[in-house]
């Protein structure tokens, strides 16, 4: 089977990626060094702190991302998000419908501009861009990301309708009134000032237009006061490059401190048939092997065998260990309610 017909589910061809066996060198750091810089931010012996990571936030999610990317394409596809699933729809289905409903609420169309804030490898935008034929930009600081970005804008043709600006997204190079809209997909759970970040939103928005997105919270149900909570909250925290999870009332605040008009908002994690993190859970999917607890252990035991054998580069199965956890922390939270990947804000810059 030719693997690109697996973009969304997981390409097992990324191997040769994790491997490092690709020309992708310049791109990214020493993939151990990465590793024991990253993990010391979440390390309070080693001076670690909430203080520190925001101050860090460029640095922090860069090394989560040269980390994580290849890992992210070979066991879930190129849209690094989850999405509400009902009953007999696919994994990729559920993903792709997730990003044509943004496309949909912005009322993104043939002609318009929109800004993609944090854009990964640029699954989302490929499919809004198709379902919708407006002109997308990806924002990403990423180097190697937007290196494959572009490979795979060319690989899907459309090159013509989506690129990309290697940029911070708390300091855009482009001018105020730019865009006819702006999204973001579980992206600016990633910065360090969320009034700051819609701020810049706001900037780049045409007066009247349109930003929507799905935020990263922590729910009512999250309690300071217990131990478990507060460990599945750093689990996530730390297996995902968050300098620290809100909740919705704060990002609600932010919006409106930023200038924004609240349109919608509304929490879709329970808005499925099948719990959004059914994906991670212990199960069996032929189609979906990679994404079983099986799957799941026999990459994790396939990259300390390439690392044992130099294959690999050091660090390789200690960044998939780290993601094993993360993802265990992802579906206990879920199932506890504490934490929600999803959601839903539609805000307008006013005219």
């Amino acid at each position: 089977m030719d693997m690109s017909t697996r973009a969304m589910e997981g390409d097992l061809s990324r191997l040769k990626a994790i491997t490092r066996h690709e020309n992708d060198k310049g791109t990214r750091q020493d993939i151990q060094n990465t590793f024991t810089e990253y993990m010391s931010l979440y390390d309070e012996s080693k001076g670690g702190s909430v203080e520190v990571r925001k101050s860090k936030y460029t640095t922090m999610v860069n090394q989560f991302y040269d980390l994580a990317t290849d890992f992210y394409e070979f066991g879930w596809g190129q849209s690094f998000h989850f999405a509400p699933r009902h009953k007999w729809e696919s994994f990729e289905s559920s993903i792709a419908r997730h990003e044509y409903w943004l496309g949909h609420k912005l009322n993104l169309h043939k002609g318009g501009r929109a800004l993609d804030v944090g854009c990964g490898v640029g699954g989302p935008m490929r499919a809004i861009a198709r379902f919708t034929e407006a002109n997308i930009v990806g924002l990403n600081n990423n180097a190697y990301q937007i290196e494959r970005g572009k490979k795979l804008n060319q690989e899907a043709g459309l090159s013509h309708l989506c690129s990309f600006m290697k940029a911070d997204f708390m300091k855009v190079p482009s001018e105020d009134n730019t865009f006819d809209a702006v999204y973001q997909v579980e992206a600016t759970c990633h910065a360090p000032d969320k009034v700051g970040i819609y701020k810049e939103i706001f900037r780049l928005l045409k007066p009247g237009a349109m930003f929507g997105g799905y935020e990263w919270i922590i729910t009512h149900r999250y309690q300071d006061s217990n131990p478990d909570h507060v460990r599945m909250k750093k689990g996530i925290e730390v297996g995902n490059g968050l300098p620290e999870l809100e909740t919705a009332d704060h990002i609600l605040a932010c919006l409106k401190e930023a200038g924004f008009e609240i349109i919608e908002h509304t929490d879709l994690a329970d808005t499925g048939d099948i719990p959004w993190y059914y994906p991670l859970a212990p199960s069996f999917s032929v189609t979906g092997f990679l994404h079983t607890n099986l799957g799941r252990y026999m990459t994790g035991k396939f990259c300390q065998l390439l690392e044992l054998v130099r294959l690999s580069p050091p660090g390789a199965y200690a960044t998939n260990v780290m993601l094993q956890q993360t993802a265990h922390d992802l579906v206990e939270a879920g199932r506890h309610k504490i934490f929600s990947p999803m959601y839903f804000v539609l805000v307008r810059k006013p005219l």
